[in-house]
């Protein structure tokens, strides 16, 4: 070790992982942060980091792996930790180069690629909705007359919705992967299955699932980031069938995986036709969109400082102990503003606990412990919501986050 307290490295291409920094200052560990040059005066936690060092944005990966190469020749790191899901790949190719702790780049990549991950679920025998690698058309032109659409097609290694598109017929799909042109092969089709979307989001320690809360999502988010509207969550009824279902689930399937220690944010559909949970995807992150501020407001656990206190115990060889968790109930509503700065303070309901900050955004969190109330909270706020402030704009190539 490199000493008393060790040192991590975290990269982060985006705004993020603030209380993951403070927590390993707390424990001891200085954190260095490696973040593009545009975030350099970005809201970081300075006094918690030994040092705070910037990079071009467009850098390779191979590039980036020099860069941390020079940065060790002056300090030794313990751990390379990605706060970010786009910086995941590239902090496991670090670890291997520097045969450093952690996840590798292969197991890295099933909780990253879409066509990975969905291979794996299957082998370890999960329901998948229907998919195909873009590689043999004549694979494709089987699959298409085997499994009616429509589908999507969808980019491998993009997170949430982005870059998703609906394929109605084949000649659709021929003339997208045209346009696509070598691009193509790092897309997959899959079965468009209706259904209501859930996810959960849970804690990994010692390849076991130490903690999980079930929440569901009021519209799918590839049809709130491609049709516009209010993004919505909450969470399950702890005593629902669904709850016990998806607890079940992602307690096989987010250590199945690969995963040692960590975080994961899981997607599962359960499907209109029969009823059944298809796992759709999981990341080895914290939730986007304000999902661990929703989590903490219902459990009482920030999965930010869980994941940096199961980073510094693996470090010092100290068992992790799993949080104990609040029984509330939480949702979310949240949308894009026609104004910067919009004012949400005519929603004055005793239950709102968080107001989100966020340019161009109208977010509130509210709190019950009756589930029911906030599923009424919701359904309310969100029509108020889109009637109020609601902008409506194409969903970003990349992500904004």
């Amino acid at each position: 070790m490199s000493d008393a307290g060790g040192r991590f490295l975290c990269i982060s291409s985006y705004e993020k992982g603030q209380d993951f920094l403070c927590q390993c200052a707390e424990m001891g560990v200085r954190p260095t942060l490696l973040t593009v040059e545009k975030l350099r005066d970005g809201d970081w936690p300075r006094e918690a980091l030994e040092d705070l060092v910037t990079m071009p944005a467009e850098l390779t990966r191979e590039q980036i792996l020099n860069t941390v190469s020079w940065m060790a020749r002056g300090r030794e790191f313990d751990r390379i930790v990605a706060l970010d899901e786009f910086d995941q790949e590239t902090a496991a190719a670090i670890r291997e180069h520097m045969r450093l702790r952690g996840m590798n780049l292969s197991t890295a990549l099933r909780y990253r690629d879409k066509l990975a991950m969905r291979t794996t679920a299957r082998d370890l025998g999960f329901l998948v909705p229907e998919f195909c690698g873009v590689f043999h058309y004549d694979d494709l032109r089987a699959y298409m007359s085997r499994v009616p659409g429509p589908w999507l097609l969808k980019p491998r290694a993009e997170a949430s919705a982005l870059g998703i598109r609906k394929i109605a017929e084949p000649e659709q799909l021929w003339c997208t992967l045209d346009e696509l042109g070598d691009a193509q092969s790092h897309f997959l089709l899959e079965q468009f299955v209706s259904g209501d979307i859930f996810h959960v989001d849970s804690i990994v320690s010692e390849g076991r699932v130490v903690f999980a809360v079930v929440h569901q999502y009021g519209r799918p988010p590839m049809q709130v980031m491609h049709d516009g509207g209010v993004f919505t969550t909450r969470t399950v009824d702890r005593a629902s069938a669904d709850w016990a279902a998806l607890e079940e689930l992602n307690a096989r399937l987010a250590p199945g995986l690969g995963m040692e220690r960590g975080v994961t944010h899981g997607e599962y559909i359960k499907a209109h036709a029969d009823g059944r949970f298809y796992f759709l995807e999981i990341a080895a992150r914290v939730g986007g969109a304000f999902i661990a501020d929703l989590v903490e407001q219902a459990t009482g656990v920030n999965l930010w400082r869980e994941w940096a206190k199961i980073e510094v115990d693996d470090l010092r060889a100290v068992r992790y102990d799993a949080p104990e968790m609040r029984t509330d109930y939480a949702g979310s509503v949240l949308c894009l503003a026609r104004t910067a700065e919009p004012d949400t303070s005519a929603f004055d309901a005793p239950e709102i606990v968080v107001r989100m900050q966020k340019h161009h955004h109208a977010g509130l969190i509210v709190r019950s412990s009756q589930s029911e109330r906030v599923r009424e909270l919701l359904k309310t706020y969100s029509a108020a919501f889109a009637e109020r402030f609601l902008a409506q704009m194409p969903p970003p190539a990349k992500p904004t986050a």
